[in-house]
């Protein structure tokens, strides 16, 4: 007669059974109180690290070095640098895209959106509430003095932003040719979009052609007829969204070239905001911390209220959730590819033409006064040459705004 086997625990006494269970349970339980903790100590870490990052992409990619490299040694030096490398290759806001990465290699899915939305929030409420105080209050001299005081300092920051990157983008003759035909392009008004990946595929094609003028002539044909960013229709909510998540899924480079492509798209062909308001948004976007990106909450509520400020964010940040989620595992590997970083590297290139039109237009519609001229230069002076963080020259050029509008001098 075949006896029926019988598994392990079948045979375990009930006092062991009862005593394994016990401590299986209380294993789960340590590890979800560490992985609770883990994910408030990423939270915390990037909550407060999106209430004092101002000064740009760079300067958070700095503090992010500082804080999880030196002080914290969540990974090494060689880590942190193969992963900065690798968002650039990935469109949409690049510090904002490492702080989820960051916060995807300590915790995992969980950690990804944790680091995001910490490093988010601050900047977007305080977005928001500037909005909201500029729809109310805007025609207050007080107000517009401020927002006036600022605008030279973000031509003076952009300018700045230009110098910083030139030498690391244009690593040969070549590539600044291919950004002087971007910016005489831009004049055409040509969609930034078209430009920056035309720009990828130029300098692709270059690197391998056999020779380079007739690469580039090639590219200045592509780019200009290549076509431009999708139409949007009467400003409503779908439309915000829509528009602000299609910005986030394609516009590679940094901040300063998603305003070649709000100024070409809002400004320009939709008519949706004024140049003014586009100004008096960037003014806004550089007094505050965290990314540059957040321009977008207070777009979306200039064209919708508080449902198009979120809306808009939403759309902008939610594609570098998804694209940090879907690539954290193999991006590194990409970023050494000769192809990937022969992309990269037109795109910077076209990314610098475009910021430098965008400061060209800024300039023109800033410069009106002798007054204004005065401030970029000072700002100029301090930031060149004393290297004041940007932080401090927002909040002088605010100052001496208030001040200029009191006394009515500034006209």
């Amino acid at each position: 007669m075949l006896r029926a086997e019988t598994s392990p625990t079948s045979k375990m006494p009930p006092r062991t059974f009862v005593h394994n269970s016990v401590s299986r349970m209380k294993r789960f339980h340590r590890s979800a109180i560490s992985r609770l903790h883990s994910l408030l100590e990423i939270f915390r870490v990037f909550l407060r690290l999106g209430f004092v990052a101002f000064g740009g992409p760079a300067a958070h990619i700095a503090m992010m070095e500082n804080e999880f490299v030196r002080r914290r040694q969540w990974l090494t030096r060689e880590e942190f640098l193969d992963r900065m490398g690798a968002v650039g290759l990935l469109p949409g806001p690049s510090s904002t895209e490492l702080a989820i990465y960051l916060g995807e290699l300590r915790g995992g899915f969980l950690g990804l959106i944790a680091s995001g939305i910490a490093f988010l929030l601050p900047a977007a409420l305080l977005v928001a509430a500037l909005a909201w105080t500029y729809v109310r209050y805007g025609s207050l001299p007080q107000v517009a003095g401020i927002l006036w005081g600022v605008k030279p300092i973000v031509v003076v920051l952009v300018a700045q932003a230009i110098w910083a990157l030139h030498r690391a983008v244009f690593k040969s003759k070549e590539l600044a040719v291919l950004a002087a035909v971007v910016f005489v392009l831009s004049f055409f008004r040509v969609s930034p979009i078209a430009l920056l990946i035309g720009g990828g595929v130029a300098w692709v094609v270059a690197r391998r052609a056999e020779h380079f003028r007739s690469s580039v002539l090639t590219a200045a044909s592509a780019l200009r007829t290549a076509g431009t960013a999708a139409a949007v229709g009467a400003v409503g909510l779908g439309s915000v969204f829509v528009y602000f998540l299609k910005v986030g899924a394609v516009l590679f480079g940094s901040g300063y070239v998603l305003l070649a492509l709000l100024q070409a798209d809002l400004v320009t062909r939709l008519h949706w905001l004024t140049q003014a308001q586009l100004l008096d948004a960037v003014a806004v976007s550089q007094a505050t911390p965290s990314p540059f990106f957040t321009v977008a909450t207070f777009i979306g509520y200039l064209l919708a209220g508080w449902k198009g400020a979120v809306l808009a964010t939403f759309g902008t940040f939610l594609p570098a959730f998804l694209f940090v989620a879907a690539t954290a595992k193999v991006l590194p590997k990409l970023r050494r590819s000769s192809w990937a970083s022969a992309f990269l590297d037109g795109v910077n290139a076209s990314a610098i033409a475009l910021m430098a039109f965008v400061g060209f237009q800024f300039a023109r519609a800033v410069f009106l006064s002798a007054t204004s001229a005065m401030i970029a230069g000072l700002a100029a002076l301090l930031l060149f040459r004393f290297r004041v963080n940007s932080a401090w020259l927002i909040g002088f050029g605010a100052l001496l705004g208030i001040i200029l509008s009191l006394l009515r001098l500034h006209l």
